[in-house]
This record gives C-alpha cells, sequence and structure tokens, in this order.
C-alpha cells in the first residue's frame, strides 16, 4: 500500500515526465507518442520505476534503449522543474508497459474462441 506521499509523487512525477516526453518528441518531430503510464516510486522515494507506453509499436525497443542512454539528462530536467518540490529526485527506471498489448491478445483470442491461446499468456 502506497502512504499519501508516494502517491502525490508518484503523480507528480508522471505529470512532469509526460511534459518532457511531449516537448522532446515535438522537437525531434518524429511521429511518436510517448505516453508515461504509471510511475511507482520506492519507499525511501530514492528510485521510480517509470512505465512507458509508446507507438508506434515498431519504434518501441530503439526508443527504450535511447531514453536508458539519456536518462541522466532527464533526471537533470526533472530536478530544474522540481526543485522546489522535491528534496531529492529519485533515481528513474524506465520500462515498457505491454498493457495495452496484452489487452488486444486477449481480445482477439476471445473472439477467435481460443481459450487455449488466452489461458497460455
Amino acid at each position: 500500500m502506497d502512504s499519501n506521499r508516494q502517491r502525490k509523487v508518484n503523480q507528480l512525477l508522471q505529470e512532469e515526465l509526460a511534459e518532457i516526453f511531449r516537448q522532446q518528441s515535438a522537437d525531434i518531430g518524429k511521429n511518436l507518442l510517448i505516453s508515461v503510464t504509471e510511475v511507482k516510486i520506492s519507499v525511501d522515494l530514492s528510485t521510480a520505476k517509470v512505465y512507458l507506453s509508446i507507438f508506434p509499436p515498431e519504434k518501441r525497443s530503439d526508443l527504450i534503449e535511447e531514453i536508458g542512454i539519456v536518462k541522466s539528462q532527464i533526471r537533470k530536467i526533472l530536478g530544474l522543474k522540481l526543485a522546489k518540490q522535491l528534496r531529492r529526485i529519485p533515481e528513474l527506471i524506465f520500462r515498457l508497459d505491454t498493457t495495452l498489448d496484452d489487452i488486444e491478445k486477449i481480445n482477439k483470442a476471445l473472439k477467435d474462441g481460443d481459450e487455449n491461446n488466452i489461458l497460455n499468456k
């Protein structure tokens, strides 16, 4: 169970990271969409797992790799934006959120009537 402080920091990080990714996507000029679907901060507020949904799917692995390379720069930008709200900016761990893909697979399996396919996922 998350504490009130964790929930507030999760929401704050999610909003700010979403804005950072929106600005970066616009600056790059590529046709891509990066959504911050969830942020889970540790109890001691030192690390945050950031779950990203990336569209188009073909660019996911490349983008996650690129984001991993520049995560220190992202953390620095976050530090400048949140300096008055957070004492310490958490270490960021970026993960790919595949929830929508899983839902799509389940829906497809349900349409096809393939119960074994659903149970094996």
